[in-house]
Order: structure tokens, then sequence, then C-alpha cells
């Protein structure tokens, strides 16, 4: 079994716009399950898509299962499978060695900046860009299955 340990934070809007984007790529994703339990989500890529399993959150860490998909069959769940999806694009910038994801939505979701750092270990230090803002972590509205059934726009 895997274990994700990450940590999400808002992104400072401003300060974000300034800064090179290293690499980008549209992502759109839809969940089959979707509870406070687990969730089961089909990822399409520019190029890749995944099927993902996650399990329930504890502080900053969840088990977690990734498995590559062909990208036709991932159109078809999210098209056949999926009630609610999310598009954004996701940035990969690498600040102090640590890689960050920092996601645009899209949709119902636009204005919303979000960046995660995966973790070795919920204690593990790093340093944070100055275009990171509040930790949100905890704060299930800002998890991506949430934000699918719950969008930015309508808090």
């Amino acid at each position: 079994m895997g274990i994700e340990i990450e940590r999400k934070f808002l992104v400072n809007k401003e300060k974000w716009n300034q800064v090179k984007k290293e690499k980008r790529s549209l992502y759109r994703q839809g969940y089959i399950v979707s509870d406070p339990e687990k969730t089961i989500r089909v990822r399409l890529t520019d190029n890749e898509a995944f099927l993902t399993i996650k399990g329930l959150s504890v502080g900053a860490s969840r088990p977690e299962f990734e498995y590559s998909i062909p990208v036709d069959e991932a159109q078809q769940l999210l098209d056949g499978f999926c009630d609610t999806v999310v598009s954004k694009i996701r940035n990969f910038i690498t600040y102090d060695n640590k890689l960050w994801e920092v996601d645009e939505f899209h949709g119902d979701n636009e204005g919303l900046i979000v960046a995660e750092i995966e973790l070795d270990d919920e204690n593990e230090s790093f340093s944070r860009p100055e275009w990171i803002s509040e930790e949100v972590t905890s704060e299930k509205k800002y998890s991506n299955s949430n934000l699918a059934k719950k969008p930015y726009k309508s808090w």
C-alpha cells in the first residue's frame, strides 16, 4: 500500500503571476466515488491517464493506490462514470530541491490557486516559496473531490 503525505497551501496570486512556470499540463479529473473515507478518481492529463484510489486522511497522510490506464479508457470513464469533474492547469515548480504542484482551477473553480507539496514524512521540514500563503491541508473544502461537488464560486 502506498501512503501519500501531502500538504496544501493557498497561493498569493500577485506573487504567483511573477513566477517563471517550468512545466504545465492540463488536468481533467472526475470522481467515481467521493466520500470522506475514500475516493476513486480518474485523471486525464495532456498525454497520460490514471485511476487513483485514496483512503481516509489522517493529518496530512492517507493511503493511495495509483494505476496508469489507457487515455481512451480514461475519457470513457470521465464521460460515463463521473458525476463531478474538475479541470485545472497544473504547474510543476522546483523550489529548494522540492517539487511543488500548483493548480490553477478552471470552470466553477476559476480564481482558486492551490499549491501542494508531497513529503516523505509528516514532520519533514521544507522551505516555502514567497508565493505561498496560508496552509489549508486540514480544510476539506480545498480537496479536489470537494471542489468538484461544491465549487469555489459557490462559497
